[in-house]
């Protein structure tokens, strides 16, 4: 993983798409474009792989299988998709609702995600407690009593706090400044869509 990171880059340099890049459309309601944030919504699940435990896979798969759902309508429907917010309108109106609730799922997985990575940035706390945290106040309360072990053993199967910033970087200082903004990009977004979801127009 770390043979990829260009010399005195980050692991963040690898991405094919950063949360930075997806463009916001604040003339028009804040509309998300839906391809960007799809790919950047595919680059951070390789943070997962970073994580190096097979306890993650579930939640990477969940991340990937809601992608799929959204960008599936995208692919069915291209003139009626250019932002999520549009796509979900849309497909709301054929009276079916598989990408808007993949979408709902993959906000929650994101918002879990970037909590989790805020809470380790600003704590300065073990990673294990960043996530059962972040878990705790976003999915938890979503998940049913068999999914949540399979998510609580990912939890406590993360690696150690400085082996983690290690493999995303050798230069400690660059690493943060870039997990900072990926983040601070991330909850932005994140945000934008949750106060669209909560809305009766994006509801089924």
């Amino acid at each position: 993983m770390s043979a990829d990171i260009p010399a005195g880059g980050t692991w963040f340099d690898t991405l094919k798409k950063s949360f930075e890049d997806v463009p916001i459309d604040t003339a028009n309601d804040n509309g998300i474009a839906t391809t960007e944030f799809l790919e950047a919504a595919e680059s951070l699940t390789s943070l997962f792989d970073v994580l190096g435990s097979a306890a993650f896979s579930p939640v990477k798969s969940d991340l990937t299988n809601n992608i799929k759902k959204v960008r599936e309508r995208q692919l069915a429907a291209p003139g009626e998709s250019q932002t999520l917010q549009a796509l979900v309108l849309n497909e709301l109106k054929t009276k079916k609702h598989v990408a808007t609730e993949g979408l709902v799922w993959l906000v929650r997985g994101l918002e879990f995600t970037a909590k989790a990575l805020r809470h380790n940035l600003d704590q300065g706390t073990e990673l294990s407690d960043s996530f059962r945290d972040a878990y705790g106040k976003t999915l938890k309360q979503h998940h049913s009593f068999l999914i949540k072990p399979i998510f609580s053993a990912a939890m406590s199967a993360t690696p150690y706090r400085k082996d983690f910033y290690a493999k995303l970087g050798s230069d400690d200082a660059k690493v943060k400044a870039a997990l900072e903004r990926e983040v601070a990009a991330l909850e932005k977004r994140v945000e934008i869509l949750q106060s669209f979801q909560s809305r009766k127009e994006a509801k089924w």
